[in-house]
């Protein structure tokens, strides 16, 4: 961050999911060491809080939180925003160019994080929540990548150990690409919801925003799972209901709950736990090892 020398810079940590005190640790000690002063705003619940550390620090570090026009209005000195995570949504990008703050986030970082909670769903969906129940083993079945970037090859390494047959689309990276990874490439979006296992690794861009619809899911083969650990405004969720409701064999997996999170519930009602899984929180990199 520019400026006159010796000029004292604070860095605001909000997080109103908040890290792991080890890596809270962490961030307080490099920070330390480079003489800026760290304000934390942990497990906030309001805007207003946001709205308030925000207004006189250089720079921030978020996670899922939203840094909107507001915030950077309010934030008069701030310089950089920081997200340890991928993705942009939940930054106002025009709003930083017009006041001339950067924005960055890590991508890749969180990807074993989120990789092993994708399984984690599944195989609490294949084993029906553990009821007591026969399930099913998910060696042998087919799994399909929506994006294959890091969290999605991350997915795709745990796949292959479990034996599964695997299937990708994505727009950037030429098909030779996927095949390297031991993935065979489809020709469009379209295509992946042949297969059993449909998993989303897109950003929420125009493009994709409501993307995942009904035509797309009542194409799936019998016994179904889409897995959603990108964004939930990728799924169109009024038509998400629609299918649940059509057919009882669909299985609908994601690590934020929509906002029909109560209608989903009260459709599905008692076979809620077989059916749908949601996390309370967006908890793809909630581990120790990803903050």
């Amino acid at each position: 961050m520019a400026g006159e020398a010796g000029q004292a810079r604070t860095v605001l940590l909000a997080t109103e999911k908040a890290f792991a005190a080890e890596a809270v640790s962490k961030i307080e000690t490099v920070l330390s060491e480079a003489k800026y002063t760290l304000v934390k705003l942990e497990n906030y619940k309001s805007k207003d809080e946001l709205l308030a550390a925000a207004e006189n620090v250089d720079a921030m570090i978020i996670r899922s939180d939203i840094v909107d026009s507001a915030v950077v209005e309010k934030a008069a000195k701030l310089k950089i925003v920081v997200r340890a995570g991928a993705g942009y949504d939940n930054i106002d990008l025009k709003a930083c160019e017009e006041k001339s703050v950067v924005a960055m986030n890590t991508p890749g970082q969180n990807a074993n994080a989120v990789a092993e909670l994708v399984f984690a769903m599944m195989l609490t969906s294949a084993r029906n929540n553990f009821d007591g129940t026969s399930g099913f083993e998910v060696a042998g079945r087919s799994i399909a990548f929506y994006g294959f970037g890091a969290v999605a090859r991350a997915v795709h390494k745990l796949a292959l150990g479990f034996g599964m047959k695997t299937f990708a689309y994505d727009p950037y990276i030429p098909k030779e690409a996927i095949a390297a990874q031991g993935a065979t490439p489809v020709d469009s979006p379209a295509d992946l919801f042949d297969y059993q296992y449909v998993t989303l690794h897109v950003p929420l861009t125009p493009e994709t925003k409501d993307s995942i619809n009904k035509e797309l899911l009542m194409k799936m083969p019998k016994g179904a799972t889409l897995i959603n650990t990108a964004r939930p405004e990728v799924v169109h969720e009024a038509e998400m209901l629609e299918v649940l409701s059509a057919r009882p064999d669909f299985c609908y997996l994601s690590d934020v709950p929509p906002k029909n999170a109560e209608e989903v519930k009260a459709l599905v009602g008692d076979k809620f736990t077989k059916r749908v899984i949601f996390t309370k929180k967006k908890m793809g990199a909630q581990t120790l090892e990803a903050n």
